[in-house]
């Protein structure tokens, strides 16, 4: 009996979109199979079987690729899919995956259905008062439209205050947020190359 056939379709699905999500982070990083596997210290055999869905992997296996991937381990698990016709185009508010949380002072939902892509689109969340302390640098190209409250944004050394309906964009160049408004600001965040 193949593994498919021992899983229910749910559990199944699960475990490929699982397999498809660490298949993403790993070439976001520009990994290959072989420098993930000596990392976390399997077989390369052993990653592709996972990445393919075919495998699941155990937590403590889970725990050191997202520690190597620098991401949380709640990225890779989300609520329960929507519709099997809509899971890769579309993602009900419901569905969203959910980063950080209000005690830090951010949450970000993933609007992309999944990791994948040439690009990641999220809901970001900054609590009034809430800030980045230290600047950060990403290979990346980011835009943002605020599309409530007031958002601080340094890019490159210079402070930007933006408000609802204004937008911005920066390419590989450090930036630091604050939240200097007395409500949350919500922010459309665009990121590319993903890194989740």
């Amino acid at each position: 009996m193949s593994l498919a056939e021992k899983r229910p379709d749910a559990h199944l699905a699960q475990t490929n979109r699982l397999g498809a999500d660490l298949r993403a982070l790993r070439k976001s990083r520009h990994m290959t199979l072989q420098q993930v596997a000596d990392a976390v210290d399997r077989s390369v055999g052993w990653l592709s079987q996972i990445e393919r869905g075919l495998t699941e992997p155990a937590l403590s296996d889970l725990r050191r690729l997202v520690a190597l991937y620098d991401v949380p381990l709640s990225l890779l698990f989300r609520n329960e899919p929507g519709p099997a016709p809509e899971t890769a185009h579309v993602v009900r508010r419901a569905h969203r995956r959910q980063l950080g949380s209000q005690e830090e002072g951010f949450v970000e939902e993933l609007l992309s259905p999944d990791l994948g892509g040439a690009f990641e689109v999220f809901r970001s969340e900054f609590a009034a008062g809430a800030s980045l302390p230290e600047p950060i640098l990403r290979d990346t190209e980011e835009a943002g439209y605020i599309v409530s409250g007031q958002l601080d944004m340094r890019i490159a050394g210079r402070w930007h205050s933006l408000e609802a309906g204004d937008s911005f964009r920066f390419r590989h160049e450090p930036y630091q947020w604050r939240n200097p408004g007395t409500v949350p600001a919500v922010v459309i965040w665009v990121v590319a190359p993903p890194i989740y």
